[in-house]
């Protein structure tokens, strides 16, 4: 099946897979590619040219006698300066000569079958009967400077990635101000943006706004991804919903600085851009070098958000993940950390653990504080010793406990970081970021490495690998817990300093590569004081990223709502933890916490050893069906139903592939006096089959005979068009209904629904 073509004669390029066609094509005289469509999948013909507008307008033209060479008034895939379009570009070259102006004309192209890796960088993947890639060579006309194109198209899925590749093939050194991942022209202002903002224990909150004149932006110049946003967005036409409508998303494979911007100009063009951030960026592009910007993927659904989401988890999963954890089971774990914090020795740990067999969970993870001599956050980070007072035994023989137990063992690390008086910090002086004759400030007590020199990556990793190669370790929390203030390397030259950001970000991926090289099977978890650094990059070597250091229930709806926008729910790590809640203080039932983190990776983050006889048989249960449900709630479709942004009330639901098999979650925040009536409308099931519905999971035969012969069975067409109808009937009940218990706030259901045969 051909997913690219290309009309010779126009020198127009096709991508298209039946769901989705991107086209553009060379302009005649100038020799850049102007855009023509994007959107739902149209047939292909031998001439595209109907789609071409050229108007004469007020404008700068690039030739003479010529008034429609102005390239203002052209929807164009990558626009640079210097070339009488007034909007923002996506590409600045700085000349030897200082100025800034380039023109890229169109020399070839070749298509590929399958996609290509990025050096150096975490890139999604394909089989080459899979995925096609177009790569479109440009050639500057005023210098040596090579730009290469890169579009990839899915067979499956409604997707097209992209990045872009300079080559400096002359003799004269160049400046990269900008390169984007992306630039597309749209042919209207007419819709919304909608993208995740917020802050630590806040993260991934979901805001929707119109287009206006002008320019609208995200981004992070923090060194990360970051809490405040994270690299995505999407436009939605403004009657889009979660089922209906049209949505284009995009999102950035990149882990530091970067930009997502949308200028709409005055004729209702819609330019957006999706790249590292220009701020404090500036690439020394020598003699024979090559940059590359990360991978931006573009998603296009015309089933609403849900559809675009669905896209987006489906193919982070199967073509970001690394192949070996994406469908497999995750093991629920307990975390000692609001258990103990720093306050722990092995007789704490001991009865965390077998109080965790006791519980049938499989994973136990040791936190911060195990290390030098770590009983706070001021020190001894950079020292990935075993701190002897806590751990006389040694790490070894904890871990042969825990495994002894049953049970799989984690470990918390934070590589990136060192803490003063460490003997890191005071013999590598060099490797710290900032100038050493100004201040460096510190967040959490502690100091960034220079990631962006290989010696200080090498010798984290040698700490690390001691550590792994000596003690058994099943899994690994990688954190980090500030951001970058101060972007100054003395390892680089003064007019390299641009370069330190982007550098230090390639450092982050070099350890990744190289523990997953020496520990294939090693399950990671990413952390950045929480979802500081929950982005597409980390996916591809850490399938799961704890999403936020607020783990309260009723916190968490919105936060896991939000971040269901894009992610997968097996990458979204969530906890049962601690009332009153160790970030708000509130107190949330553990069958709430329980039915929110289930919409996740799931485990426990509580003193175990407190617990009562009764909770620890609830806990019990709740582990029991959360290993029955796992599956299906990692590998189904999710379908978010009721926004907890602008109600009282949440609710979403997993449905399996094969529409047999569903959970709902229903969420009530705080108690209503008189309640009106409500009803739930479902999605995703199949309209001839009938369910089940349950408060519970059906396990046998018998069980889901029992509840037909009840009459409790419906149909996929009834659930979805009527709706789980929370109302009672209580004719001649009135009695009964006064003296029911009151459900209070903070109230939750799980709904489980299996398709049942005709009897």
């Amino acid at each position: 099946m051909a997913l690219i073509y290309v009309n010779q004669e126009t020198l127009e390029f096709h991508l298209t897979n039946g769901q989705v066609s991107y086209i553009f094509r060379v302009m005649e005289k100038v020799q850049t590619l102007e855009q023509l469509y994007y959107g739902k999948a149209i047939r292909h013909r031998e001439d595209f040219s109907y789609l071409i507008e050229r108007e004469v307008r007020p404008s700068n033209n690039q030739f003479d006698g010529d008034h429609t060479s102005s390239l203002e008034h052209v929807k164009q895939e990558l626009p640079v300066y210097g070339t009488t379009d007034f909007r923002y570009p996506a590409l600045e070259i700085t000349y030897p000569d200082g100025d800034t102006i380039s023109r890229f004309r169109y020399q070839s192209y070749v298509v590929q079958n399958g996609k290509q890796k990025i050096a150096g960088q975490p890139t999604t993947f394909s089989k080459e009967a899979d995925a096609q890639t177009l790569v479109i060579y440009l050639k500057d006309e005023y210098s040596d400077v090579e730009l290469q194109l890169s579009y990839t198209i899915f067979k499956e899925y409604p997707v097209i990635t992209r990045h872009a590749t300079l080559t400096n093939s002359g003799q004269e050194e160049v400046t990269v101000n900008r390169l984007m991942s992306l630039s597309i022209d749209l042919p209207t202002k007419d819709y919304e943006l909608l993208h995740l903002t917020g802050a630590w224990a806040r993260e991934t909150q979901v805001q929707r706004e119109a287009l206006h004149y002008g320019v609208q932006s995200i981004s992070s110049t923090r060194g990360a991804s970051s809490h405040v946003h994270n690299p995505f967005f999407a436009l939605c036409e403004p009657t889009a919903n979660e089922v209906a409508g049209e949505v284009f998303g995009f999102s950035l494979v990149y882990s530091g600085n970067f930009l997502g911007q949308i200028e709409v100009d005055t004729y209702e063009v819609t330019r957006l851009m999706l790249g590292i951030n220009p701020f404090q960026f500036a690439w020394q592009l020598k003699a024979g070098d090559s940059f590359s910007t990360p991978e931006a993927v573009m998603v296009y659904s015309d089933t609403g958000l849900n559809g675009m989401s669905q896209t987006f988890h489906s193919f982070y999963q199967n073509q970001l993940v690394r192949p070996q954890w994406a469908h497999k089971e995750r093991p629920i774990l307990l975390n000692n950390w609001e258990a103990t914090y720093f306050d722990f020795d092995e007789a704490k740990l001991d009865a965390l653990i077998e109080t965790a067999k006791e519980l049938e969970i499989e994973l136990f993870v040791l936190d911060d504080g195990w290390f030098g001599a770590r009983n706070s956050d001021n020190s001894s980070l950079g020292n990935w010793t075993v701190d002897p007072k806590k751990l006389p035994n040694g790490l070894s023989a904890l871990s042969n406990k825990i495994h002894k137990a049953g049970l799989k063992f984690g470990l918390w690390f934070e590589p990136e970081m060192v803490s003063a008086e460490t003997a890191l910090y005071e013999e590598h002086p060099e490797w710290l970021l900032g100038h050493p004759k100004k201040n460096r400030s510190h967040g959490r007590n502690q100091f960034v490495l220079d990631f962006g020199q290989p010696e200080a990556v090498e010798e984290i990793f040698r700490q690390m690998k001691a550590i792994l190669d000596e003690t058994p370790i099943d899994y690994l929390k990688w954190d980090m817990n500030r951001y970058i203030s101060e972007a100054f390397s003395t390892h680089l030259a003064k007019e390299q300093q641009g370069e330190v950001f982007h550098r230090y970000i390639l450092g982050v991926y070099t350890l990744y590569e190289k523990l997953l090289a020496a520990y294939p099977e090693l399950l990671i978890e990413s952390c950045a004081g929480g979802g500081g650094r929950f982005d597409p990059a980390l996916l591809y070597y850490a399938p799961q990223t704890w999403a936020s250091d607020d783990t309260d229930a009723v916190e968490r709806l919105k936060i896991q709502y939000g971040a269901s926008m894009i992610y997968p729910l097996s990458s979204i790590g969530s906890h049962v933890s601690e009332v009153p809640n160790h970030q708000v203080g509130r107190i949330t039932s553990l069958k709430m916490r329980n039915d929110v983190a289930t919409f996740g990776t799931f485990g426990y983050e509580l003193d175990v050893t407190k617990l009562s006889v009764e909770q620890k048989a609830e806990i019990k249960q709740q582990v029991r069906v959360f290993k029955e449900s796992r599956g299906l709630i990692h590998s189904g479709d999710f379908y978010r139903l009721v926004s907890p942004f602008h109600s009282n009330e949440a609710a979403w639901m997993v449905v399996s592939k094969d529409k047999r098999q569903a959970i709902v979650g229903y969420y009530q925040v705080l108690a209503e006096p008189n309640p009106i009536y409500k009803r739930l409308k479902l999605q995703g099931l199949a309209d001839d089959f009938q369910y089940q519905v349950s408060q519970q999971p059906a396990e046998t035969e018998q069980d889901q005979n029992q509840v037909q012969n009840q009459k409790q069975a419906r149909y996929g067409d009834d659930l979805m068009n009527v709706g789980l109808i929370f109302g009672e009937n209580y004719i001649d009940r009135a009695q009964e209904y006064w003296a029911k218990e009151k459900q209070g706030d903070f109230h939750s259901q799980l709904i489980y629904l299996k398709a049942i045969d005709e009897v």
